[in-house]
C-alpha cells in the first residue's frame, strides 16, 4: 500500500496564511508585517516563510515588491478563475455561484454544439454517452459524464468554451466526492444526459438548449442536496 504524503511545515504555513487572507485577517491591498516579525508570529523560520510566500504568489493571493514588501492581492478585482478550486476549499458556498455559471454556459454550449458539430464530433458524443451507461460506480459514471461535456464544448469549435468547461470542472474538484448524487445509477445518469446528446447530434439548437437547461438544473439540485 502506497504511503500517504506527509504535510510539511510549509504546507501548514501556506494553509494558515491562505485562511488568514481569505478571512480578512490580512485584508486585500494591505502589506504583511515584516518577514522577521511574521515568521516569529507563526513560529517558523524566514526560509519557511519565503517558501510559503512563493506558493501564495503563484496562487495569486500575494505579490512581492523588492524593497517594499509583500502585499495581499485584491483577488476579486485582479484574480482569475484559476483561484476557484482554492476558494471552494475555503468556503463551499462558492459552489452555488459556480453552478449558476455552469447553467448558463452549459446551455449555450449545447446550443452552439448543435449548430456547429461535425459528423465526427457527433459520433464521438454518442460513443461517450454510451460510456456513461457502461461505467461502474459513482466515481466512474461522474468522470464519464464529464467527458461528454468536454466533447460538447469541443463541438462548438470555440476553444474558449473548452477552457471555460475545464475551469468549471476544476473549480469543484475539491468537493467532487460530495457531488456524486446524480451519478450513483449509471442507467439513470445516462437517461438524464441522453436528450442533450440526441438534440445536439440532431442539430436542434433550441431543443439542445432546453435539454441542457433541464439536465443542468436537475443535476445541480441533486448535487447541492448531497453537499448540504
Amino acid at each position: 500500500m502506497e504511503a500517504l504524503p506527509r504535510e510539511t511545515i510549509v504546507d501548514v504555513l501556506e494553509n494558515r496564511l491562505r485562511e488568514d487572507i481569505l478571512t480578512g485577517r490580512h485584508p486585500a491591498g494591505s502589506y504583511l508585517p515584516p518577514e522577521r516579525s511574521l515568521a516569529d508570529g507563526y513560529g517558523v523560520t524566514r526560509t519557511t516563510l519565503k517558501h510559503a510566500f512563493g506558493r501564495l504568489v503563484q496562487a495569486g493571493l500575494l505579490e512581492t515588491r523588492h524593497g517594499v514588501g509583500t502585499r495581499v492581492r485584491d483577488y476579486l478585482r485582479l484574480g482569475g478563475a484559476d483561484l476557484l478550486p482554492m476558494l471552494v476549499r475555503h468556503d463551499s458556498h462558492w459552489i452555488g455561484e459556480i453552478f449558476e455559471v455552469r447553467r448558463s454556459i452549459g446551455a449555450l454550449i449545447a446550443e452552439r454544439a448543435a449548430d456547429r458539430a461535425t459528423e465526427r464530433q457527433r459520433a464521438e458524443l454518442r460513443v461517450l454517452l454510451a460510456a456513461v451507461r457502461e461505467a461502474e460506480g459513482g466515481d466512474a459514471v461522474q468522470l464519464a459524464d464529464i467527458e461528454v461535456h468536454r466533447a460538447l464544448a469541443r463541438a462548438t469549435g470555440n476553444r474558449v468554451y473548452v477552457l471555460l468547461t475545464n475551469t468549471l470542472f476544476n473549480a469543484y474538484l475539491p468537493v467532487r466526492a460530495a457531488l456524486r448524487g446524480p451519478f450513483t445509477d449509471a442507467a439513470v445518469a445516462h437517461g438524464r444526459l441522453e436528450p442533450v446528446v440526441d438534440t445536439v447530434t440532431a442539430g436542434d439548437r433550441a431543443g439542445a438548449r432546453r435539454a441542457a437547461e433541464e439536465y443542468l438544473t436537475t443535476t445541480e439540485r441533486i448535487m447541492l442536496e448531497g453537499l448540504a
